[in-house]
């Protein structure tokens, strides 16, 4: 039956001897009989500013409009597995400079044990390299310079794909997508793409830019799809609507960060119905939020 799953990124156990590195995969850990949820979160100040000396009496952790006692908690560095999908429509051609240039900067500041894949959409996919997810950040540059361009749109689809190809991946998974527009072509919609990220415990980064641009008739302004904050929210991870393609670098840099400086807190479900539950996080210092996924899938059984 399902396993509780959490936060973004996890799929199966991973046998190891190490208790620790079990919680750094996000996976259901078992102590004592017990079974957790993992749960991911980003604490930020008034300021937007990252808060990173929370202690676990800080935390609130509300399941089904129950409080649950944290069991874990730990806010030590977790290795990650991404793809980074771009939007390379005809829209993005007076930035397509700058783009590059910020999914540089995120790709820089993935750590040693953190492995990827860079991707692009418009009216076709693409996803490099098609071998293995690699931690070698020189490949993944290089391969920024083979993803092609054309149009429209296909942003659900790019989602999709980049989460379909994190399956059977093991610990954290994360997409990180970049638009300037909305979807305009697709063949799954919004609501399977949830469901997908859901199901396979994938955290959603989206970032949205507004741009102008000739469309061959006239100028036009483009305006991020506005899913693109449901599917941050729902999973745990974050969004960010730009105005300025010069804000590129710092906020994929922002990404990097994040990711890099999450918590994770762990509770054993009280209600075992292997059913959706929506779930809360809550810090109880003042000025301080909490982002993290909004629901979990509860064990089955006694």
């Amino acid at each position: 039956m399902a396993k509780p799953k959490f936060l973004v990124i996890v799929v199966l156990p991973w046998v190891w001897g190490g208790m620790l590195l079990a919680q750094q995969a996000g996976v259901p850990v078992f102590r004592s009989g017990t079974e957790l949820v993992d749960v991911y979160i980003t604490a930020t100040d008034r300021n937007g500013r990252l808060v990173p000396d929370l202690l676990q009496e800080d935390f609130q952790i509300i399941d089904e409009g129950h409080d649950q006692e944290i069991i874990l908690f730990e806010n030590a560095i977790r290795p990650i597995t991404v793809v980074v999908m771009l939007d390379t429509s005809a829209s993005m051609t007076p930035s397509l400079d700058l783009l590059l240039a910020g999914a540089e900067q995120f790709i820089i500041r993935m750590l040693p044990d953190d492995r990827g894949k860079v991707g692009a959409f418009n009216d076709k996919i693409q996803i490099l390299p098609e071998s293995d997810f690699t931690g070698d950040r020189d490949t993944l540059i290089r391969e920024l310079d083979s993803l092609q361009f054309g149009n429209p749109t296909r942003l659900y689809d790019a989602i999709g794909a980049s989460i379909e190809s994190l399956r059977g991946v093991e610990g954290r998974k994360v997409v990180l997508v970049f638009t300037d527009g909305e979807d305009t072509q697709h063949e799954i919609g919004w609501r399977e793409v949830l469901t997908m990220a859901r199901t396979e415990d994938v955290m959603i980064y989206t970032i949205g830019l507004e741009s102008d641009y000739f469309n061959g008739l006239r100028r036009v302004r483009s305006r991020p799809d506005g899913r693109l904050k449901t599917f941050a929210e729902e999973t745990g991870g974050g969004y960010f609507e730009l105005k300025d393609s010069d804000e590129l670098g710092s906020t994929f840099t922002r990404v990097a960060q994040e990711l890099h400086s999450q918590y994770v807190l762990g509770f054993a479900p009280d209600i075992r119905d292997g059913k959706l539950h929506e779930l809360e996080v809550k810090v109880k210092q003042r000025g301080v939020a909490a982002r993290a996924r909004r629901t979990y899938t509860a064990p089955d059984g006694p």
